[in-house]
Parts: structure tokens; sequence; C-alpha cells
């Protein structure tokens, strides 16, 4: 249809546009289920469910043209209804071209440009068949308010965000060392304070130099009670993502070390499976070499042998190619043998044959019968011409008789 972008000519289309009806019928099937087509049309006639591709045609996919026309013409009928316009639902023996062309007219009212047959649309699939329901979806979601509208995706978190957390992912080994690090560093600026007096914290606030060097007077086996007291509070649990690039690159490193030990076991292997297979390699070409020193008489008199054959074989070509011409004339004569043998036969029994005979002489009876009906017929005509020249010779005597009348006299009036 071409207010839907139809994309024009076969040979004009692009590469994709044979797929094309696939994510149409996918779309189609998904406006069927919102419109709840399972519960209005398959259960009230006892239909399967349609599957992702029921309305494509393709010749790796089983169809059914009866079937598949029939349920095309029951769901156009029931979107046309759902969109507001009366259709009479069709039966399963209704005139196909009637149905079709009340479903394309139909289609028009909805302001739908329809520049296809309707023939296109009995096989009961194919690219029309999903774009012809397809609108009529359409037009059945607008008619009851229905609209599609663009997912809302979840915020992803901001680039800081993700480096923090890989920056968080450490080993655990030196997780719990900078930790401890900086926490004993902590516990020793803590008692430098503390040891320190109200006054000497006066006087360095308003410089950030101290006036003499700090030393630590903390006993160092406190100290160390103090680490072992703390560090089992200091133990950090890493979540381990397996789409992290670190355990990536550390099974990258496992399985190329893994490669490396297993071909130093292998390479030795191969190295005396090379040698077994070097060592017989020359047992085999020497052992070679010693059967042809000592077959080559041998080989010499195959070789002749051979040369032999091929004269004998040329002379006998030579010899067949007479014998095929002197075959071929023998053919020839025995055919036009044949030939003279069976017009002779022809001959022969046409002259020990009657038949001839005795239609010459039905030929000669109907002869004299029609010799006969001849003189009869000349009889009569040669009858009639006497009659016609007596009458004519009578006419003419009558005729002059009339003309030989003498006239009267004059004084006979008186």
């Amino acid at each position: 249809m071409a207010d839907d972008g139809r994309r024009g000519e076969e040979d004009q289309r692009g590469p994709g546009a044979a797929h094309q009806v696939f994510v149409v019928m996918e779309c189609l099937l998904e406006k069927l289920k919102v419109l709840n087509y399972e519960e209005e049309v398959l259960a009230k006639h006892n239909m399967k469910t349609l599957s992702r591709h029921y309305f494509v045609s393709s010749p790796y996919l089983a169809s059914n043209p009866g079937e598949q026309f029939y349920m095309f013409t029951i769901i156009a009928a029931w979107l046309i209804n759902v969109a507001g316009r009366p259709f009479v639902e069709p039966q399963e023996y209704d005139e196909p071209n009637a149905t079709l062309s009340n479903i394309l007219a139909e289609l028009r009212a909805f302001g739908v440009k329809v520049d296809f047959p309707p023939s296109k649309l009995k096989s009961g699939s194919g690219e029309y068949v999903c774009l012809v329901l397809d609108r009529l979806a359409e037009e059945a979601l607008r008619r009851r308010g229905f609209s599609f509208r663009r997912p809302n995706y979840p915020t992803e978190t901001t680039e800081e965000e993700s480096v923090i957390e890989d920056d968080a992912e450490l080993t655990l080994s030196k997780v719990e060392e900078e930790m401890v690090v900086g926490v004993l560093g902590f516990f020793f600026v803590t008692l430098l304070i503390s040891r320190s007096t109200d006054s000497d914290l006066c006087a360095a606030e308003p410089s950030s130099k101290p006036d003499e060097i700090l030393e630590s007077t903390v006993d160092a086996a406190e100290w160390s009670l103090e680490v072992e007291r703390v560090l089992p509070q200091l133990k950090v649990t890493i979540r381990t993502d397996n789409k992290d690039w670190r355990i990536h690159v550390d099974q990258m490193h496992q399985h190329r070390d893994g490669i490396k030990s297993s071909l130093k076991e292998a390479k030795s292997y191969l190295d005396r499976l090379q040698e077994d297979i070097g060592k017989s390699l020359e047992k085999v070409s020497s052992r070679e070499k010693y059967i042809n020193n000592q077959l080559e008489h041998l080989i010499q008199d195959y070789r002749t042998a051979q040369a032999k054959l091929s004269e004998a074989r040329e002379r006998y070509q030579q010899a067949s190619g007479g014998v095929m011409e002197r075959t071929r004339v023998l053919a020839e004569i025995s055919e036009e043998l044949d030939k003279v043998k069976q017009e002779m036969e022809e001959k022969g029994s046409s002259m020990s044959d009657g038949a001839p005979v005795v239609r010459i002489k039905q030929s000669l009876t109907k002869l004299k019968q029609e010799i006969v009906q001849m003189d009869v017929r000349i009889g009569v005509v040669q009858h009639t011409l006497l009659q016609a020249k007596l009458k004519e010779k009578s006419n003419m005597t009558r005729d002059m008789h009339a003309t030989n009348i003498p006239e009267p006299a004059a004084g006979s009036f008186m």
C-alpha cells in the first residue's frame, strides 16, 4: 500500500526487503494480542493460536493455503467490526473473490490506498495479507484509544560512579594493606595531638609549620596490640563480577599459562613423533629405492610390452576402421535388398489377387448402366427437340397462310 511507505518494485528494493514481511507479521501479532483476539476470535471459532510467522509465505515454512485464507478473512472481518464499521462475518464456503473485494472496499473506506488486485490475497499469506491485517489492526487500536509509547529506561550510572566502583574492587590483600596503613597513621596522628598541650595547639593554629619536630612517644608493643585488635574489623568482602575486565584479564593469563605448560609437555611428544615419522620416511624411501633397483629389468620389460600393446591397438583400430566401413556398406546393401524384396512381394500378391479384376468388372457394369442412362436422356432430349421443331414449323406455316389471304374487291361493298 502506497501510504504505508511501500518500497516500490521488487528490483528497486534493498537486500533486506524480503525479510520485512517477517517484521510486519510480528508487529501484527502484538497488536492482535493487545486487541484480545485470543478470546474474541480464536475461542469463538475454536482455532489454534497464531505463530509469529503464520501469514508469511516462505518455502521454509509449512503452510495450508485453505486454512490461512479462512483465518485471514475471519480476522479481517473481526478487525473491521472492532474499527467501527459493520461487516458480515464470511463463511467457509463463500465466494473468495466477493469476500476479498468487500474487505478491500472497507480498507479503502478507512482512507487506505489499495494498488494491488484481490488475487494477491487468495493464497491467504504473503506481504499483502500482512499489510492489510496490519492496517486494519491499527484502525481497531485507534478506535479503542490505544497507542504505543516509547519505553522508559532506568537511569544509568555515571562514569565517575563506575570508576569509583572499579577502584573499590581491588584485591583483598591490597585493600587490607592500604586500610591498615591508613588506620595506623590515623592513630599516630591522634596520639600526637593528644600528647600536645593546649598552648602548643593554639600557637600552631596560625601557622601550618610546627616549631619543632614531632616525635612519637607511643610504645611499639602497644602499637602492635592495637593493630591486632583492629585488624579483624578491617576485613572487606569484595563482590566478584564476572563482567569485570580484570577478571577476564586474569583468566586470560591463567589460560596462557596453562597453554604454555601444556605446550611444553606436548612439544616433547610432538618432537619425538616428528623424529619417528622422519625415520619411517627414510626407511620407506630407502626401501623404495632398493625395490626399484631390483625390479629395474622387469619395469623395462613392462614398458616394452606396453609399447607393443600400443602398436597392436593402433593396428587393430586401423583394421577395425575398414571393417566398420564394409559393415556400413553391407547394411546399406541389405536395406536396399529388403526394399526390393518388399516390392516383389507386393507385385506378386497383386498379380495373384483377383480383387483388381473384380473391381474392373464392377466398374464396367457401372459404366454400362451410366451409358444406358445417358442414351435414355439423349432420346428424351432428341424427342423434346423434335417436338419443338415441329411446333415451330407449324407456327411458321400458319403465319405464312395468314399473310397470303387476297384482299376483297372494291365493288363488292357496293
